[in-house]
């Protein structure tokens, strides 16, 4: 699935935490309107480094980020939402002590009209938050809390939405949950930049993947290409004997962040 012109576009950015450290060594990836693309690769590839410095949480050092094609590298995060991209992190993405509605509320402040019209889009995405709307987020199971992240960051409804491990620390029946719910936003049209340790799953609900090692982008192409590719196996799995056609039934690796 491409368009013509990318919505976001990464060109050799190098970013770090610590001055003259960087993680990202020259980093060159894009998305297209209305795509999924899975962002994987072992611990310390740079994976939410990438998504951090792709939504303005790190300046990159050198490199250029463009969205929408207007130029985004060195903004602040709350200036890349007004261009219509939303980042839901791994974790404390979400209010406590706030009921599930008003979490829902929160998450459109930038917003001024037609926030009940997008509160029923998203009750309707998310069956569970609808049954839960006033139950505070805190008392939510993880899978639960996950669609909230989500859900909020929808409304705003924005063109790009990045998830930065929504399956972590969620059990196998959880994790199907999420990825489901995934699919679902992304049929409605929204691009997402699915960053995940669930390799498998990832790249098996991608339109593109990539994979980071050493905060280079060292492969990239359809999703399931990736998944049945030895040399991506044998890069995040560490398994030399991994071979074309069996990335679907190989056990699932260890979670792992950057």
């Amino acid at each position: 699935m491409t368009a013509t012109e990318p919505i976001l576009t990464v060109t050799d950015v190098y970013a770090g935490y610590i001055k003259d450290l960087n993680i990202l060594q020259g980093i060159n990836f894009k998305m297209y309107p209305g795509e999924l693309v899975a962002v994987i690769g072992p611990n310390g590839a740079g994976k939410s480094t990438l998504a951090k410095a792709i939504f303005g949480l790190l300046t990159p050092n050198q490199g250029s980020i463009t969205f929408q094609g207007k130029a985004i590298a060195g903004l602040k995060s709350n200036q890349i939402v007004k261009h219509g991209m939303c980042y839901v992190p791994q974790i404390s993405n979400v209010f406590p002590s706030l009921s599930v509605e008003e979490n829902l509320e929160m998450g459109a402040f930038t917003r001024r009209s037609g926030l009940q019209s997008l509160k029923e889009r998203i009750y309707d995405a998310f069956p569970v938050l609808a049954e839960r709307r006033r139950q505070r987020a805190g008392t939510l199971s993880g899978g639960e809390r996950q669609q909230l992240a989500m859900g909020r960051a929808l409304m705003l409804d924005p063109d790009l939405l990045i998830l930065d491990e929504p399956s972590a620390a969620l059990s196998p029946i959880l994790v199907n949950e999420v990825f489901e719910r995934i699919r679902q936003i992304n049929s409605m049209g929204m691009a997402i930049m699915l960053v995940e340790q669930n390799a498998r799953k990832a790249l098996a609900m991608a339109h593109r993947g990539y994979v980071l090692d050493s905060g280079r982008d060292r492969f990239e192409g359809p999703g399931p290409d990736l998944l049945d590719d030895p040399k991506v196996g044998e890069l995040y799995l560490g398994a030399a004997s991994f071979h074309a056609g069996a990335g679907r039934n190989a056990p699932t690796p260890e979670p792992s962040s950057d």
